[in-house]
């Protein structure tokens, strides 16, 4: 049976949370409040194995929740920013996920911080990873228009022309078309010249 201390500002929230473990064999709440108190860990029988804390509130926890010994913490928090996440996990959380999880999700969180398993939620793992291109540097990519001479090779690109074809239109050397074509890609974020064409119609570059 895993021993859970409940931490809560609200005393409504706390009952609320409380009524999640009713009947479930597998937790037994042996206390809460409103903040994290070293007073938690003071009874050797009723020590909790998990502190599910409700909120973001976990930047100063008493030192016996840092360390390898001390419970693990299961935070429920929304909209954590990503030095946020790496605060809680620096503090002893073991596991963060949305406040309105289900019951079956907190029990499974629960568990696994329980057996010394790091849980994060969708959220909470999209705030720990660094930004893709399709975030800052897609905001920098579509702000920057192709040229003239770019939207002219795309043109010839949508038609199906290789570099040799495009240099003998345009009466420029195939390493002019190479270069003009990378740039095209990197300007429109894409991949290969059909995703630069699909891009360049969806920009109006190119007509159909």
């Amino acid at each position: 049976m895993i021993r859970v201390f409940i931490v809560a500002a609200s005393a409504v929230t706390r009952s609320g949370l409380e009524a999640l473990f009713r009947g479930d064999a597998r937790f037994k709440v042996v206390g809460g409040g409103a903040a994290l108190v070293a007073s938690a860990l003071s009874s050797r029988e009723d020590r909790p194995d998990v502190v599910l804390m409700d909120g973001p509130e976990i930047r100063k926890p008493p030192p016996q929740f840092r360390t390898s010994e001390g419970p693990a913490i299961v935070l429920l928090a929304d909209d954590l920013r990503r030095s946020e996440v790496g605060t809680a996990l620096r503090n002893g959380a073991r596991a963060i996920v949305g406040s309105n999880s289900s019951a079956q999700e907190i029990g499974v969180a629960i568990e696994a911080a329980a057996a010394g398993f790091l849980v994060l939620g969708e959220e909470q793992m999209e705030a720990l990873l660094p930004p893709s291109l399709g975030h800052a540097e897609e905001a920098e990519i579509s702000a920057e228009p192709l040229t003239p001479r770019e939207v002219e090779v795309l043109a010839l690109l949508a038609e199906g022309a290789g570099n040799k074809q495009i240099a003998d239109r345009l009466k420029v050397s195939e390493h002019t078309v190479k270069f003009h074509v990378s740039s095209i890609l990197g300007k429109l974020g894409a991949a290969s010249r059909t995703e630069a064409v699909t891009e360049g119609i969806r920009r109006g570059y190119v007509l159909v």
